[in-house]
């Protein structure tokens, strides 16, 4: 924090700097033992009636009275990442939705509209990657009719955390009572040192998700909506590890590559047969194919309260690079899987 030439900590922020990542000290609440400031970073999403609204990088809303404040600034829109791949969220954003595609889509302005009979919310919610064109709230009674003409619930997926997330449409479809119903984090790591992990002679590469391949893939009952959205993206590979005593294979995973990105989903290992390397061993084929194409860096989503796979990922040298969320309307129905 600034401290000026009195020695006192400075606040230097104001609610012109809404929109601006800041940096703020402010006296800790009542009950709080040993800790006399509390220190928040993230997003300034507003300054109303004496009150800060600060989105943190996990896309948690943080309400701080203007009376406790002790000092602020403005700080860089993002920290310097020490490790992988330099990648923006407009690069990523985009390579992630063209890896996961709907069944049926429309624009509205700089978002698209997104459809697939309820398989996945990812299929099915608005990406909203620019103004839509018109003011928000006739935007959201669009988006509404949209998917409400299709049985679907209205889901809009944002980001926090990153240079050019949206911390300011998460806090507007909050203050319109959307719910925050998942929350998961986009993570990037270099490609070539996973793709030397492991030998991966047991695992078999092919274009289409086979019998075996669905039937150790976590959703069952994938209908043909379901396997159009799998096989969807610019050039898609399913790796399978066949089990010694037949049945369901040992392990599956899925691979996207478009440009330099390689995009790694559905990595699933039997149950009884996991900390034996099996998903390293998926990863390291599919990202030899994948740099055999010319990729250079990887990308994967994770769930936040998935320890078990976030401290694999962490090992393989993945990072985290943004949080995402699904946003519900208000009293939204339908049918979603």
């Amino acid at each position: 924090m600034e401290i000026s030439a009195t020695g006192r900590l400075v606040v230097h922020i104001t609610a012109a700097d809404v929109g601006k990542r800041v940096s703020v000290r402010r006296l800790a609440e009542p009950g709080v033992m040993n800790e006399k400031f509390t220190d928040t970073v993230g997003v300034l999403t507003s300054w109303d009636s004496g009150v800060l609204l600060i989105t943190r990088r996990d896309g948690e809303s943080v309400r701080i009275p203007e009376s406790s404040l002790v000092a602020g600034k403005v700080v860089p829109p993002s920290p310097a990442r020490r490790r992988g791949p330099a990648a923006s969220y407009e690069e990523l954003a985009p390579v992630a939705s063209r890896a996961w595609r709907p069944v049926e889509s429309e624009r509205l302005g700089g978002w698209e509209l997104r459809a697939a009979a309820g398989f996945t919310r990812r299929a099915n919610s608005v990406l909203p990657l620019g103004d839509p064109g018109m003011p928000l709230d006739e935007a959201l009674t669009v988006v509404r009719r949209w998917y409400g003409d299709r049985g679907l619930p209205a889901y809009v997926q944002t980001a926090t955390g990153a240079e050019g997330t949206q911390e300011l449409l998460c806090a507007e479809l909050e203050r319109r009572e959307w719910t925050r119903e998942v929350t998961a984090e986009l993570w990037i790591g270099a490609l070539a040192p996973l793709a030397d992990r492991a030998e991966g002679s047991k695992v078999v590469l092919a274009r289409e998700a086979d019998e075996a391949w669905l039937a150790r893939y976590q959703r069952k009952g994938v209908s043909e909506v379901a396997l159009k959205v799998l096989g969807s993206g610019p050039s898609v590979w399913f790796a399978t590890v066949a089990a010694e005593a037949g049945g369901a294979p040992a392990a599956i995973g899925r691979c996207v590559v478009d440009g330099r990105w390689a995009g790694f989903a559905a990595v699933e290992v039997d149950p009884a047969l996991r900390r034996r390397g099996l998903a390293s061993t998926v990863m390291a084929a599919l990202a030899r194919r994948a740099l055999d194409e010319g990729a250079s860096a990887a990308w994967l989503q994770v769930e936040t309260d998935n320890a078990a796979a976030r401290a694999m990922y962490a090992r393989m040298g993945f990072a985290a690079h943004h949080a995402y969320h699904h946003y519900r309307a208000p009293g939204s129905t339908g049918n979603e899987r």
